[in-house]
């Protein structure tokens, strides 16, 4: 069965901070509400982009909280939780409470570089452990190891509540053969901005974005053309928008997104260390950009 609810335009929500590095639960209000307001089709909680790495597990439950009651049950909601200790993430996923969540998005494991066996191992003992349908998230940049087509076909064939790949690799033959091999009501979910498009066309089911929190109306709008195969108009859309992508992960994520809210007037750019603001020189190109789009 495929799970509808996660096609489209998924966004990776920031967690704003106030200038004392605190939660900024009115900031992240703000920022939920634009993308709801805006055309976003679903939300992504606690991912990388919420600076996860640097919440202590109160903060992580109140992100959490403030999130679940400003959505108040209007769009599907996923939930980050991944790592690179497999009994670990397994209890996380036992002891949350997972009854406002559509899915869970779950990193490969980063840093220990396991083979495709340990992956598909990895991921084995999640799905056993979730009775939520389970993304997987390949991030190679991020993880220092590809999760392999052939091992995501095997997981996506081998159990049935391992529904998705967010595909972040950068690489659209790799993506291809994804959405070849995979089974129909799998589901190939682009993890990089800038490569969305040509994604869809070639038949994935739309992307979990960073870009598209911070221009959710105009992004939005072409993963659906896209998803008509209305090819001209979104690749009018996607060139317009493609400098803001360079832009915002120029010197990191999501010190660069979080710029284009504080531009914005949403909320504050204060990322937490060893994440830094980004150079006075960006800034000033990405405000050029939101001054002329």
């Amino acid at each position: 069965m495929v799970m509808k609810e996660l096609i489209g335009t998924g966004v990776a929500l920031i967690t704003p901070f106030k200038e004392d590095f605190s939660v900024d639960v009115e900031g992240l209000i703000n920022v939920v509400n634009f993308n709801i307001e805006n055309g976003i089709d679903y939300l992504v909680v606690l991912g990388t982009t919420a600076e996860s790495a640097t919440l202590s597990k109160d903060e992580k439950q109140l992100v959490i909280q403030t999130i679940i009651e400003t959505n108040a049950g209007r769009l599907p909601l996923v939930l980050g939780i991944g790592g690179n200790n497999t009994a670990a993430v397994v209890e996380e996923i036992k002891h949350t409470d997972l009854s406002g969540f559509t899915a869970i998005l779950s990193v490969s494991p980063y840093y220990n570089k396991p083979t495709q066996e340990g992956i598909y191992q990895h991921f084995k003992a999640i799905s056993e452990a979730s009775e939520t349908p389970i993304i997987v998230y390949n991030v190679p940049g991020r993880t220092a190891s590809n999760i392999a087509p052939e091992t995501v076909i095997r997981l996506a064939n081998d159990f049935d509540n391992i529904v998705a790949i967010k595909e972040a690799a950068g690489d659209m033959v790799q993506a291809m053969k994804l959405i070849d091999g995979c089974p129909k009501d799998f589901l190939v979910i682009s993890g990089d901005d800038m490569i969305t498009l040509p994604m869809i066309l070639a038949g994935g089911a739309g992307v979990i974005s960073v870009i598209g929190e911070g221009f959710p109306k105009e992004f939005s709008k072409m993963v659906r053309l896209g998803l008509d195969r209305n090819v001209d108009e979104a690749y009018q859309i996607h060139y317009k928008l493609a400098p803001a992508i360079d832009y915002i992960f120029e010197e990191g994520n999501p010190a660069g997104i979080k710029a284009v809210f504080k531009i914005l007037g949403i909320c504050g750019d204060t990322v937490r260390l060893p994440l830094v603001g980004i150079s006075d020189e960006l800034r000033s190109k990405i405000n050029t950009f939101i001054a002329k789009y």
